[in-house]
């Protein structure tokens, strides 16, 4: 990524397609000198957070468009850096003109996330913040937008640097003693010190387990529904959708691949997939679609087995299926739904639940099951959960040093070691928000951004 920033840049920061407005941003010292030329009124002199009505014009004098141009003074804007937006009707032929009439005058096009990028650069927000930048754009779901709110609002950020900082506190602390070991001098106080090191390794892994729940989110979970054929897999499909997703029929063997829907439940984004019935002797087109179901009950988080309790014997055996799903993927929540339990009622155990798919008969139950089993009690919008797997593996580090710290002071390992590792345990934290960081991690992470941001 070019790192220019005496370059004033510019980009269409608004989707491709025709729209009411388009709108391209520029920034970089004195960029409103080089918006002048071709626009009819004086910016020199316009105030911070103004809007300006004008008309945009070649050097013919052609008028391209009437336009609102919004000025943002250096160190007032998004990037710290002077800049202006430039309100334009949506036409891609007039957002492609105006776009070449800045670049004539000596812009040149911003490359994905650099506006973004200058923002971080001028301290007007940590790499962690920059990063929800493009987690906010990306939300799908409410709650996949709360986390991305309460990152780039600072609240990880903040909870980050005062772990450093008391770290940084310690690591200063042994180190000076290292300057005074002929003297036999302690200034750090290791019971103290201890004391912190489980503190900030309580903190730290909890941030660090978040990350299956914020992922989960950022992603949408992914729902496997699995069972026999003709145990309404379907039916219960197109029932959670509430529309005629899936063919339904009475015939074995009608879904022969797998497919895909998203539902949003409370703000929470499911990825539905109604697999093929699994199901011994199946032909080979069937049996190719059993072998994908199989594959996405691997990639499930949620994992639903239906039992058609109108068929003999057939909760037993999903009962014994369901426990040996379990056994093999530990990690994974699964639950056994009776269907069809309006026409024959059943004796359920301890996390099974009845439903009637046909008719609709306690499918809100499930869907709470469904919600529950990804939130488990968490609040969204005041804790702090990380979905950046980035970030993940930072902390990861982060615990790793602490934990080396801490065996170094239950062994009463010499005070240049436990340094050490405080100060590996620093670095890492340093990189999540950006006190640290290097050319080409920033380079990775703003390539990532959409241009115009």
């Amino acid at each position: 990524m070019t790192t220019l920033q005496d370059d004033v840049i510019c980009a269409i920061a608004t989707p491709n397609g025709i729209g009411a407005i388009g709108i391209i941003r520029v920034s970089g010292k004195d960029c409103l000198k080089l918006i002048q030329p071709i626009y009819s009124k004086d910016l020199s002199q316009k105030s911070s957070h103004t809007l300006h009505f004008g008309t945009i014009s070649a050097k013919n004098g052609e008028i391209i468009d009437e336009v609102l141009i919004s000025i943002f003074k250096d160190g007032k804007s998004f990037t710290g850096e002077e800049s202006a937006e430039i309100a334009c009707h949506g036409s891609n032929y007039i957002l492609q003109r105006v776009l070449g009439l800045l670049l004539e005058q000596g812009c040149r096009m911003a490359e994905p996330g650099e506006f973004t990028m200058r923002a971080f650069l001028n301290g007007k927000m940590d790499l962690s913040q920059a990063e929800a930048v493009a987690d906010l754009i990306a939300s799908e779901s409410k709650k996949a937008h709360e986390i991305a709110l309460n990152q780039l609002r600072g609240n990880f950020s903040s909870e980050l640097k005062d772990l450093r900082e008391q770290l940084i506190h310690f690591a200063s602390l042994v180190e000076l003693e290292l300057d005074f070991s002929e003297e036999d001098v302690e200034f750090a106080d290791r019971t103290e010190l201890m004391n912190l090191i489980k503190e900030v390794l309580q903190i730290i892994t909890r941030l660090e387990q978040s990350f299956e729940l914020g992922n989960a989110i950022k992603n949408g979970v992914p729902v496997a529904i699995v069972g026999a054929p003709n145990t309404g897999k379907s039916t219960l499909l197109n029932q959670l959708l509430q529309e005629d997703r899936a063919i339904v029929s009475n015939i074995a063997g009608t879904t022969r691949d797998v497919i895909e829907e998203t539902l949003n439940i409370d703000g929470i984004l499911f990825r539905l997939i109604d697999t093929a019935g699994i199901r011994e002797h199946a032909e080979e087109i069937e049996a190719m679609g059993i072998e994908r179901s199989k594959q996405k009950i691997e990639q499930a988080k949620l994992v639903l087995c239906l039992a058609d309790v109108t068929i003999a014997n057939s909760l037993e055996e999903v009962r014994l299926w369901k426990k040996d799903l379990q056994e093999k993927h530990p990690d994974k929540r699964i639950i056994l739904i009776a269907n069809k339990t309006d026409i024959n009622p059943v004796q359920l155990e301890k996390n099974e639940i009845s439903i009637s798919a046909k008719k609709g008969v306690n499918i809100e139950e499930l869907k709470h099951w469904m919600v529950q089993q990804i939130v488990q009690g968490a609040d969204l919008q005041n804790e702090v959960i990380i979905s950046n797997v980035r970030h993940r593996d930072a902390l990861t580090k982060t615990r790793e040093a602490l934990q080396q710290a801490k065996t170094g002071l239950e062994t009463n390992i010499t005070g240049d070691f436990v340094a050490m590792d405080i100060r590996q345990a620093m670095y890492h934290l340093g990189t999540i928000t950006g006190n640290i960081s290097e050319d080409d991690l920033l380079a990775n992470i703003f390539s990532k951004f959409c241009i115009g941001k």
